[in-house]
Protein backbone atom coordinates (compact mmCIF):
# COMPACT_ATOMS: atom_id res chain seq x y z
CA UNK A 1 0.00 0.00 0.00
CA UNK A 2 1.49 3.84 -0.98
CA UNK A 3 0.75 6.64 1.26
CA UNK A 4 -1.86 7.54 -1.75
CA UNK A 5 -4.26 4.41 -1.00
CA UNK A 6 -3.51 5.32 2.93
CA UNK A 7 -4.26 8.62 2.45
CA UNK A 8 -7.12 7.71 0.36
CA UNK A 9 -8.61 5.18 2.84
CA UNK A 10 -8.15 7.25 5.58
CA UNK A 11 -10.30 10.36 3.85
CA UNK A 12 -13.06 8.02 3.51
CA UNK A 13 -12.67 7.04 7.03
CA UNK A 14 -12.94 10.89 8.02
CA UNK A 15 -16.01 11.30 5.86
CA UNK A 16 -17.85 8.56 6.91
CA UNK A 17 -17.51 9.74 10.75
CA UNK A 18 -18.53 12.91 9.97
CA UNK A 19 -21.26 11.86 8.39
CA UNK A 20 -21.75 9.44 11.42
CA UNK A 21 -21.62 12.65 13.95
CA UNK A 22 -23.94 14.92 11.62
CA UNK A 23 -26.75 12.44 11.71
CA UNK A 24 -26.55 12.05 15.69
CA UNK A 25 -26.15 15.69 15.97
CA UNK A 26 -29.54 16.07 14.36
CA UNK A 27 -31.12 13.06 15.75
CA UNK A 28 -29.81 15.10 19.41
CA UNK A 29 -31.35 18.13 18.19
CA UNK A 30 -34.41 16.29 17.51
CA UNK A 31 -34.62 14.46 20.68
CA UNK A 32 -33.90 17.65 22.81
CA UNK A 33 -36.85 19.25 20.70
CA UNK A 34 -39.21 16.64 21.86
CA UNK A 35 -38.13 16.96 25.77
CA UNK A 36 -38.46 20.81 25.93
CA UNK A 37 -42.18 19.99 24.09
CA UNK A 38 -42.41 17.26 27.17
CA UNK A 39 -41.59 19.38 29.91
CA UNK A 40 -43.45 21.87 29.03
CA UNK A 41 -46.61 19.75 28.35
CA UNK A 42 -46.10 18.72 31.76
CA UNK A 43 -45.59 21.84 34.03
CA UNK A 44 -49.27 22.37 32.10
CA UNK A 45 -50.51 19.47 33.23
CA UNK A 46 -49.49 20.33 36.92
CA UNK A 47 -50.59 23.61 36.51
CA UNK A 48 -54.48 22.03 35.53
CA UNK A 49 -53.54 19.74 38.47
CA UNK A 50 -53.49 22.22 40.80
CA UNK A 51 -55.91 23.88 39.31
CA UNK A 52 -58.54 21.33 39.81
CA UNK A 53 -57.61 20.40 43.43
CA UNK A 54 -57.89 24.07 44.33
CA UNK A 55 -61.41 23.76 42.79
CA UNK A 56 -62.15 20.60 44.62
CA UNK A 57 -61.14 22.11 47.84
CA UNK A 58 -63.23 25.17 47.75
CA UNK A 59 -66.10 22.98 46.49
CA UNK A 60 -65.32 20.83 49.74
CA UNK A 61 -65.09 24.08 52.05
CA UNK A 62 -68.29 25.38 50.10
CA UNK A 63 -70.45 21.69 50.29
CA UNK A 64 -69.43 22.11 54.11
CA UNK A 65 -70.83 25.25 54.82
CA UNK A 66 -74.08 24.42 53.11
CA UNK A 67 -74.69 21.25 55.18
CA UNK A 68 -73.70 23.08 58.43
CA UNK A 69 -76.44 26.14 57.49
CA UNK A 70 -78.97 23.23 56.20
CA UNK A 71 -78.34 21.38 59.47
CA UNK A 72 -79.13 24.64 61.46
CA UNK A 73 -81.98 25.48 59.93
CA UNK A 74 -83.19 21.78 60.53
CA UNK A 75 -82.39 22.19 64.13
CA UNK A 76 -84.51 25.38 64.03
CA UNK A 77 -87.27 23.68 62.54
CA UNK A 78 -86.93 20.78 64.91
CA UNK A 79 -86.68 23.00 67.69
CA UNK A 80 -90.09 24.64 66.45
CA UNK A 81 -91.87 21.57 66.11
CA UNK A 82 -91.16 20.34 68.85
CA UNK A 83 -92.27 23.41 71.08
CA UNK A 84 -95.41 23.10 68.93
CA UNK A 85 -95.97 19.81 70.41
CA UNK A 86 -95.27 20.95 74.00
CA UNK A 87 -98.23 23.53 73.78
CA UNK A 88 -101.57 22.43 73.70
CA UNK A 89 -104.18 26.06 74.18
CA UNK A 90 -104.91 28.49 70.69
CA UNK A 91 -103.80 25.74 68.35
CA UNK A 92 -105.06 27.14 65.62
CA UNK A 93 -103.42 30.96 66.25
CA UNK A 94 -100.01 29.69 67.46
CA UNK A 95 -99.64 27.47 64.29
CA UNK A 96 -100.38 30.09 61.74
CA UNK A 97 -98.25 32.20 64.40
CA UNK A 98 -95.08 29.06 63.90
CA UNK A 99 -95.64 29.37 60.07
CA UNK A 100 -95.02 32.88 59.68
CA UNK A 101 -92.33 32.72 61.93
CA UNK A 102 -90.71 29.37 60.65
CA UNK A 103 -90.91 31.30 56.95
CA UNK A 104 -89.09 34.23 58.50
CA UNK A 105 -86.56 32.10 59.50
CA UNK A 106 -85.93 30.28 56.01
CA UNK A 107 -86.28 33.67 54.83
CA UNK A 108 -83.71 34.59 57.06
CA UNK A 109 -81.31 31.89 56.51
CA UNK A 110 -81.73 31.63 52.63
CA UNK A 111 -81.05 35.47 52.71
CA UNK A 112 -77.60 35.08 55.01
CA UNK A 113 -76.53 31.73 53.47
CA UNK A 114 -76.89 33.52 49.63
CA UNK A 115 -75.28 36.67 51.13
CA UNK A 116 -72.21 34.71 52.38
CA UNK A 117 -72.34 32.09 49.01
CA UNK A 118 -72.80 34.76 46.13
CA UNK A 119 -71.06 32.59 43.71
CA UNK A 120 -73.47 29.62 43.55
CA UNK A 121 -76.46 31.08 41.72
CA UNK A 122 -77.88 27.63 40.98
CA UNK A 123 -81.80 26.87 41.64
CA UNK A 124 -80.75 23.89 42.40
CA UNK A 125 -79.09 24.94 45.57
CA UNK A 126 -82.18 27.63 46.89
CA UNK A 127 -84.61 26.05 49.19
CA UNK A 128 -88.28 26.56 47.75
CA UNK A 129 -90.30 28.00 50.68
CA UNK A 130 -93.24 27.17 49.30
CA UNK A 131 -92.81 23.79 49.60
CA UNK A 132 -90.89 23.52 53.09
CA UNK A 133 -94.63 25.30 54.15
CA UNK A 134 -96.80 23.30 52.82
CA UNK A 135 -94.22 20.12 54.30
CA UNK A 136 -94.47 22.21 57.56
CA UNK A 137 -98.46 22.41 57.02
CA UNK A 138 -98.57 18.69 56.60
CA UNK A 139 -96.42 18.04 60.01
CA UNK A 140 -99.63 20.63 61.84
CA UNK A 141 -102.24 18.74 60.98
Amino acid sequence: MTNQETIAKLNEALNTLIKAYEQLQNENTILEEKIASLEKEKNELENKNRNLEDNVNELNDSTEKQNNNINSMLNKIESLLGNKKEKSSNESYKKEDKNDSLEEILEEELENSSSRYPSQPTSENKIDLNRMASLLNGFNN
